[in-house]
């Protein structure tokens, strides 16, 4: 007869799980200009703030989706229930073929306020170094939890994105504000804001010479670039680029916050060189909306936008990777769109439309009109969400060195690497328009 030994094995618990700390005891209330109020606690910077108040529908990189400049002026809204619960990496990289500088979108929060139905008190992560509590007070911003998010969620799919104001600590038991008294973000040049106010170089030593036109460029834009062996110059948004268009391979417009209304200028000068130029051009977002406008399209408001990581696109032409009749599940985060107009401007095609709300969801050039133009209301590079068109940067990048050298297009194979010297890619945080208590 055997006797069977049992091996007892320690029992492990979730030891390395950080706790966050408690939330602050401060009251905290988010009031919409619509008439609501929602009554919950802070856990964020004790001072109040106004905004434009907007959901995403993203379960996962939240901070990823706060350093996003496309959310400049607005209070973020997770429709997410628990928020935090894998904290805040260390926002520093190197700067090199493979990297730009940050690990996140950019080097700090850009949301006005955030908003979680459940802040998580623990978090877990081998990257974190701080929980999102920690992240928000040392950034200076707002945040509030113990709310109905879905509650506000339905609101503002019924009613449209409205602005609001998040009222902390002794604002908290204050009336809420008079209609006239909500700031709008969107009557500002909110692109003037973010972008880079002098040109900066990345991965020089890259066989292809790419302009950036930085209307709030999300880090990870810049990363699909170098990490393509692009030689990456980053521009102001209102750059003369046709003083300088002879120097480069390629234009790529980024996206950007705000009313694209705001960005004429950057419109004109993008006519001229859609008229003149002949090297290829992509634009996402932002970039997607203007060269639309230099195309003759009009842009219009959404009623709550697109904001997630889950959105259907069916792709109505073929293009490198793209495949026509194909739906990718994409990236987004916009409240303005392209009209769809019948008939479309010569030389100009649909390219992608929403399965949800049939909205413009990307353009082309013709192939009558020999140019070599894209753009794409979504995000190709994600960060985070689906990489269902990712190999867009591939193909863009493929075209720019087929061009230089008027080689045949390939869009496969592996990318190649360089080694530059370090440049800093930072963005300053928001500044937040603070609330004076009656």
């Amino acid at each position: 007869m055997f006797t069977r030994n049992i091996i007892r094995l320690p029992s492990f618990t979730r030891s390395l799980a950080t706790h966050a700390g408690p939330t602050t005891a401060l009251p905290a209330v988010l009031h919409l200009k619509t008439g609501q109020s929602f009554v919950g606690r802070s856990f964020g910077a004790p001072k109040s703030v106004f905004g434009e108040t907007v959901f995403s529908t993203s379960i996962t990189s939240y901070t990823e989706s706060m350093t996003d400049p496309s959310y400049r002026g607005q209070i973020l809204v997770f429709t997410t229930p628990l928020i935090g619960n894998y904290g805040v990496p260390l926002n520093q990289t190197p700067i090199d073929s493979q990297d730009v500088g940050v690990a996140l979108e950019s080097s700090g929060i850009q949301c006005t306020a955030v908003v979680v139905a459940d802040v998580a008190e623990k978090f877990s992560h081998h990257t974190a170094v701080e929980s999102l509590a920690s992240w928000c007070r040392r950034s200076n911003i707002p945040a509030i939890t113990g709310v109905d998010t879905r509650a506000i969620t339905r609101l503002l799919r019924d009613q449209g994105t409205t602005l609001g104001r998040l009222a902390v600590g002794a604002d908290a038991s204050a009336p809420a504000p008079e209609t006239h008294q909500y700031w709008d973000p969107t009557g500002e040049n909110l692109v003037d804001q973010v972008s880079t106010k002098v040109p900066y170089e990345l991965n020089p030593t890259g066989d292809v010479k790419i302009a950036v036109l930085d209307f709030g460029a999300k880090a990870n834009i810049l990363r699909s670039l170098v990490r393509r062996n692009a030689a990456v110059t980053v521009l102001p948004w209102n750059h003369d680029f046709n003083a300088i268009r002879d120097k480069f391979d390629g234009l790529f417009l980024s996206n950007g916050p705000g009313d694209p209304g705001h960005c004429m200028d950057a419109v004109a000068k993008l006519r001229k060189t859609l008229q003149e130029w002949s090297k290829p051009v992509f634009g996402i977002c932002m970039g997607h909306q203007i060269i639309g406008m230099a195309a003759g399209l009009d842009a219009y408001r959404m009623t709550f936008g697109n904001r997630g990581h889950n959105q259907p696109v069916l792709a109505l032409a073929s293009a490198g990777s793209i495949k026509a009749g194909r739906v990718y599940v994409t990236s987004q985060n916009h409240q303005y769109a392209l009209t769809l107009s019948d008939p479309f401007p010569e030389g100009w095609e649909p390219f992608f439309i929403n399965c949800n709300d049939s909205s413009v969801e990307g353009i082309k050039s013709t192939t009558e009109s020999g140019k070599k133009v894209w753009g794409v209301q979504f995000h190709p590079e994600s960060a985070g969400g689906p990489l269902d068109t990712i190999e867009m940067f591939t193909d863009f990048v493929a075209e720019c060195r087929a061009h230089k050298l008027q080689l045949p297009i390939k869009t496969t194979g592996t990318m190649k690497t360089g080694r530059v010297e370090p440049h800093p890619v930072l963005r300053t945080p928001a500044p937040q328009r603070v609330a004076v208590a009656a």
